[in-house]
């Protein structure tokens, strides 16, 4: 099982402490905000691009991809009605495929719920359909890319739309594109009223990324959630994408975090031996 970190746990540090303290800890997978390099996509050169990259893989990780894709950004809206936004919407999600190709990594996690919750007058069936039609017009250039974007459900705390994993599973389908997939998340799951398990179980097909984090927003093994049922139902469905773990409290810090998350996870894993 490969075990990554997404790269704004570390904060204000700079890319090359955070990567070489990741990789000492054990983790060979780093995963992008873009708005940690610049946020606006577009502004990120191409000289910056490279230079990102060989600092991730100087420092022994493998590049994964880019999550918080619109986290930060003016004017992009996954399921507003006006076509205009989703037309640029659709174009700026291009521009992440590029990043996220030049980064050396093949994973776009589409959360961001402030821009995708349902705004006013909008029904939840038209909010699927717009966000089907964005996501159906950047499909081409993921694929030229290389990349595939992960359709991310959110717990009810973060948002109002895409609150379980069969809705993610259902826009999937809408959207119909082998370049569009499903990512599951354990704090966002653990908001479900079905089993985090049966969820991996029942979405396995879909599912290609996977965030270990706990409901209290810290890092696996740092609440109540029990992570061995959880990797081993991974092992089970043959999952062989990342495990990549995502915080929201930073108050233990970084050095907590980082070190606690892997440490647990190694831990389960040795249990599944």
């Amino acid at each position: 099982m490969k075990f990554a970190i997404c790269n704004e746990t570390f904060q204000d540090w700079p890319f090359d402490k955070a990567f070489a303290f990741a990789r000492e800890l054990g983790y060979t997978g780093i995963e992008f905000a873009p708005f940690t390099i610049n946020e606006n996509a577009y502004e990120i050169t191409a000289a910056e691009r490279v230079a990102v990259r060989k600092q991730a893989e100087d420092a022994g990780l493998e590049p994964i991809g880019l999550h918080w894709l619109l986290a930060f950004t003016e004017g992009y809206y996954l399921t507003s009605p006006d076509a205009d936004v989703r037309k640029r919407t659709t174009n700026y999600f291009g521009e992440l495929a590029r990043l996220c190709r030049d980064l050396g990594g093949q994973i776009l996690v589409l959360g961001s719920p402030a821009q995708r919750n349902l705004l006013p007058g909008v029904s939840y069936d038209e909010a699927m359909d717009y966000a089907a039609d964005v996501l159906r017009g950047a499909a081409p250039t993921f694929e030229d890319c290389g990349v595939v974007l992960a359709v991310e459900p959110l717990s009810p705390q973060d948002g109002n739309f895409l609150l379980t994993a069969d809705d993610g599973v259902r826009l999937v389908e809408m959207v119909d594109s082998p370049a569009v997939r499903l990512h599951l998340d354990v704090k966002a799951m653990s908001s479900e009223d079905k089993p985090i398990v049966d969820i991996i179980r029942d979405c396995a097909e879909y599912m290609v990324h996977f965030h270990a984090n706990d409901a209290n927003l810290r890092g696996p093994g740092m609440g109540d959630v029990d992570f061995v049922p959880i990797l081993q139902t991974l092992q089970d469905v043959n999952y062989d994408g990342w495990v990549s773990v995502e915080v929201f409290d930073y108050d233990p810090g970084v050095e907590a975090l980082a070190s606690e998350s892997i440490r647990y996870l190694q831990a389960c894993l040795e249990k599944l031996r």
